[in-house]
Parts: C-alpha cells; structure tokens; sequence
C-alpha cells in the first residue's frame, strides 16, 4: 500500500473516526498504562488488550527493545502525564532473531559505506530481550521507583502471552 492510499483513507473517513473517538480524551492515559511492543504489523495491540482510544500510551519500535528513545517517552509518560505502569510485550518470530547487529552494520556499511551510529539491538531470543527491558527500566534513575513493569511474550500464532520474570 502506497502513501497516497493511507492518504485517501485518511480523507475518506479516517480522520472523522479519529476526531470522533478523541473528542474529550485527555493526553494523559486513563489506565495509567505505557505498552511497549515491536513494530510488527500482525500485532494489533488495541484488539489484543481491548483498548479504546485514550487508555494507554502505546510505543512500537523494531523488537520492542527499550532503547534510550523509549526510556525518554517512558519518563515523559510518567512524570508528565501520569503513567504509573509499563507492559512489554515482544513476541516469537521476531525479524530482530534473525541476524546480529554486527552482521547488519556490516551490511550497511557495504551498502552506504558508512556504519551506523547506532545498534540495532537485535537478539536471539525474545523472552530474554524482555528480561533485559525489564531491568532497564527498573533500574533507569529518571523513571519513578514505584513504577509497575511487566513483560511477556506474544506467541504470533495463537497469541496467547506468556509471562517473563528477568533473571
């Protein structure tokens, strides 16, 4: 699908809907609630947890890995709009187990011919990365100590959830 047409979706009816279910919402999140998950397009996170528009604020990136940018909207939910839980949720068959962040930035280098700035933050398994996400948070001075911080994982197929408790 092309950008033109998200856009005449957008025009023809998309932005009446989204004005219609955020009439009155405020930007701060009703349950309290941050959800971080990947970016992968089979997960709709509002069916899944039966989300309505203005109950939590939702981040996706590659692998939902907490990275520094999550980290900075995390400690902007809480400490300016009152979020006081986070859930992470990666799932199996993630595309971030199928290479290394080496072999990527390789890859880019090749292609470029510059290497990235960056990590990818790729990994080979998804409970792990959440454990690892889980004790970020925890542990990041900037987000509030009485912070709730769950992680599961999301088995693509059944989508059934399965708790990780880091090590």
């Amino acid at each position: 699908m092309s950008n033109d047409e998200l856009l005449r979706r957008h025009d023809a009816g998309g932005r009446d809907r989204c004005a219609g279910a955020a009439a009155g919402l405020a930007a701060a999140p009703s349950l309290h609630t941050a959800l971080l998950t990947c970016m992968d397009c089979r997960i709709d996170e509002q069916t899944l947890f039966g989300l309505e528009p203005g109950d939590v604020h939702v981040l996706r990136n590659a692998g939902g890995v907490v990275t520094d940018d999550v980290v900075r909207s995390l400690v902007i939910s809480q400490r300016k709009l009152g979020t006081r839980e986070v859930l992470l949720v990666a799932h199996t068959g993630c595309g971030m187990a199928t290479f290394t962040d080496d072999e990527f930035s390789e890859e880019l280098a090749r292609e470029t011919g510059l290497v990235p700035s960056w990590r990818p933050q790729s990994f080979a398994d998804a409970a792990t990365n959440v454990g690892r996400g889980i004790t970020r948070l925890r542990t990041d001075p900037f987000l509030l100590p009485e912070m709730s911080v769950r992680g599961f994982v999301l088995d693509i197929e059944t989508f059934t959830l399965t708790e990780v408790t880091p090590a």
